[in-house]
């Protein structure tokens, strides 16, 4: 028996007998999570992990005809230059709440299927990296892109992304790289493929389940066949380009390698915030030994520098956002330059964190 939709900041909350439906529903954006939306999220998947008769949840996202298929782009960017400019407390609580979202859905404690159809991106892999099952189709294009806006690639992608094959998950990170549905299962980032004519009957299937088995079991009964991926093809070559101890490293060793995937990982490099692209690779260096809860630390604290340094209104995260979403030039003015010119002690401080372990904003955290 269904409940009454309950509808509310752009999340549909339902419940059908025992399984909890979460449709995104910001159709004009993309489905980008705001803070109302992040809060909406969190009440309801924290009322539905204490309620009994709740035996799963399912997340999905609106499709409207004329729109890419989406279940989340990202963060609202839009809001983030904003509230940056303004210094908006909002810009500070969005983190650390979306954080302890992405925290509570990997470890929630009822089975979680997330499907990821269409663009998957950034703050969407947050809320679907740690779903029980993560069902993509022909349509999904997943990536953390953030390196190409100034930022780092958070929501827990460094504790996600180090754990890819390899150095996949360095290159991931790195240059924003966008996986179709076979590289995606590859890479650990998605379990079963699933046609996207056939999501509306899976979902139907899902609603009409009475244990967590029987959950499996509709899930696995509907994952296609999938095709030969194609980014463990270069394994090999992403190992040993992105093993290199730094950035500049990384693309001096891309740059020797005539191939031309080596060379469209190098372009993209060079189009990234250099600064940002070395934090980046501390971040997933130090997040591969991480526990998930410290990794969210850590990169609470690196958000707050991005947006917090004396020269905040000129720094790269605004000035990415500018050029990419405000503006629309595509010309950011990163600081500094060039790969070359970035200094050890300026990274460094991104890992600094600004508050005492007992008042950090995600102390309450706990991976047991």
């Amino acid at each position: 028996m269904s409940t009454t939709p309950s509808t509310a900041e752009g999340v549909l909350a339902e419940r059908h007998g025992g399984i909890g439906l979460l449709t995104l529903h910001r159709p004009q954006a993309l489905h980008a999570l705001d803070l109302a939306a992040v809060r909406r999220l969190t009440a309801t998947l924290r009322a539905w992990a204490a309620d009994p008769q709740v035996l799963g949840v399912v997340l999905r996202a609106t499709v409207v005809d004329g729109r890419p298929p989406a279940l989340c782009a990202g963060g609202d960017l839009k809001f983030f230059h904003r509230a940056a400019l303004a210094g908006d407390p909002e810009l500070d609580a969005f983190f650390t709440e979306e954080y302890t979202l992405d925290h509570l859905i990997h470890r929630y404690p009822k089975p979680f299927v997330a499907l990821m159809d269409g663009i998957v991106m950034g703050g969407g892999m947050g809320i679907s990296q740690g779903a029980r099952w993560r069902v993509v189709t022909e349509r999904s294009l997943l990536a953390m892109p953030e390196t190409n806006i100034g930022l780092f690639p958070d929501v827990g992608g460094g504790w996600f992304l180090s754990r890819c094959p390899g150095r996949t998950g360095e290159f991931l990170a790195l240059t924003g790289h966008q996986l179709q549905a076979a590289d995606a299962i590859a890479c650990g980032l998605a379990d079963r493929q699933v046609a996207s004519s056939a999501l509306p009957e899976l979902t139907e299937r899902l609603l009409q389940v009475r244990s967590a088995r029987q959950l499996d079991e509709v899930v696995e009964a509907a994952a296609q066949p999938v095709a030969q991926a194609a980014l463990p093809l270069q394994q090999e070559r992403l190992d040993r380009h992105f093993a290199q101890p730094d950035v500049a490293s990384i693309c001096a060793s891309l740059q020797a390698d005539g191939d031309a995937f080596a060379q469209q990982a190098l372009h993209a490099l060079r189009a990234r915030s250099p600064l940002m692209l070395a934090v980046t690779l501390e971040q997933l260096r130090r997040a591969r030994g991480m526990p998930l809860a410290d990794e969210l630390r850590m990169e609470r604290d690196i958000m707050h520098h991005c947006f917090h340094r004396a020269h905040a209104a000129g720094g790269d995260a605004v000035e990415g956002i500018r050029a990419l979403v405000i503006d629309k030039d595509r010309q950011p003015r990163w600081s500094p330059s060039r790969i070359e010119d970035v200094r050890e002690a300026e990274v460094a401080g991104f890992f600094a964190s600004p508050w005492p372990a007992a008042r950090h904003p995600l102390a309450a955290l706990r991976d047991d």
